[in-house]
């Protein structure tokens, strides 16, 4: 299993970076020739797709007046890979191309946890319900990490009935759920090596997702800012448990319901065990959120809408700041 998601990984991986280097190809005037058209398409949808297409580009982007680009923004035409992960370069590439080259835009590339000076695109922001957090532009970034896809063909009563976690130990937070639970008879929980020179009795070998996918309940765990297993969970026939997100991407994880989408834990992940004995009585329940939370995530899925998504979400953006 760890074999098959290691070649799982490095395909998805030289895929990406395959298809980003053959498109860099193509000039850049190609790319704003097709804008217009691109846009044009929200027109020719249903009034009810149209709406819930508009609602996520409002939720994206929250600016509501118009602005002056920041001191640092830079025109379109100047931006490059220096100094850039490859990853990220190549998701903000592929979208403000289509704009004219002289405008300019500020972006933060990266784990983002605050809310910038001014306004700019990001990966992720806090949750916020108000527009505090307006300024956090979101743009679908870093997706060859966030968005793997993996199949599981493994139904959830086939599924052994334990939680399981595995995660990187870069977070205080996450070292100390798998110290609370690294011991518990109905979890398999516990962090990979990170920066660790010794053991620690919170260590655990590394676990693969399909593995994982193994597990009736799998757990989320945010660490510098979102976790990143909650994409492919959702998706998944085993049911998500975490608490209360704080921060979010493009997977609006804000939107996300507890008891609808997810089963919401104690911020200190006390409750974890009686959620897990609730939820193997009432299996059920379990499979309705796991439903639930598969139509949530298969939303993310149409290219062509989040394509389009993400054009209207930067020529809002323009606009406000008067660039078109």
């Amino acid at each position: 299993m760890a074999k098959q998601n290691i070649r799982l990984n490095r395909f998805h991986k030289s895929a990406f970076y395959a298809a980003n280097t053959v498109t860099g190809i193509i000039p850049w005037t190609w790319w704003s020739q097709r804008r217009d058209r691109i846009l044009s398409e929200l027109q020719s949808l249903s009034p009810e797709t149209r709406e819930t297409i508009m609602e996520r580009v409002r939720y994206y982007n929250r600016l509501h007046q118009a602005f002056d680009p920041a001191p640092e923004s830079e025109p379109i035409r100047a931006f490059s890979p220096r100094n850039k992960s490859s990853a990220y370069y190549f998701d903000l590439r592929n979208v403000i191309r289509y704009f004219p080259r002289h405008a300019r835009v500020a972006y933060q590339l990266g784990d983002v946890t605050t809310v910038p000076e001014h306004p700019c695109f990001v990966k992720s922001r806090p949750i916020s319900d108000y527009d505090d957090n307006a300024h956090s532009v979101l743009l679908k970034l870093n997706t060859v990490r966030h968005y793997l896809k993996v199949e599981d063909n493994l139904a959830f009563e086939e599924k052994r009935p334990l939680a399981v976690w595995r995660g990187k130990s870069n977070h205080p937070e996450r070292i100390a759920f798998a110290r609370k639970w690294g011991s518990s008879s109905l979890c398999d929980v516990g962090c990979v090596r990170h920066k660790e020179t010794g053991g620690q009795p919170y260590l655990k070998p590394f676990m693969s997702i399909p593995e994982q996918l193994n597990h009736q309940f799998i757990v989320s765990v945010e660490g510098i800012d979102v976790a990143t297993n909650l994409k492919w969970i959702m998706a998944s026939n085993s049911l998500c448990m975490m608490r209360r997100p704080r921060y979010e991407t493009w997977f609006m994880e804000g939107s996300l319901q507890a008891g609808i989408h997810y089963v919401e834990l104690n911020d200190d992940f006390s409750d974890l065990e009686d959620k897990i004995t609730y939820y193997r009585n009432n299996p059920e329940e379990a499979k309705t959120i796991i439903k639930n939370a598969q139509r949530y995530s298969a939303r993310f899925s149409n290219h062509a809408h989040e394509r389009l998504i993400s054009l209207l979400v930067i020529d809002r953006y323009l606009r406000l700041s008067g660039q078109i």
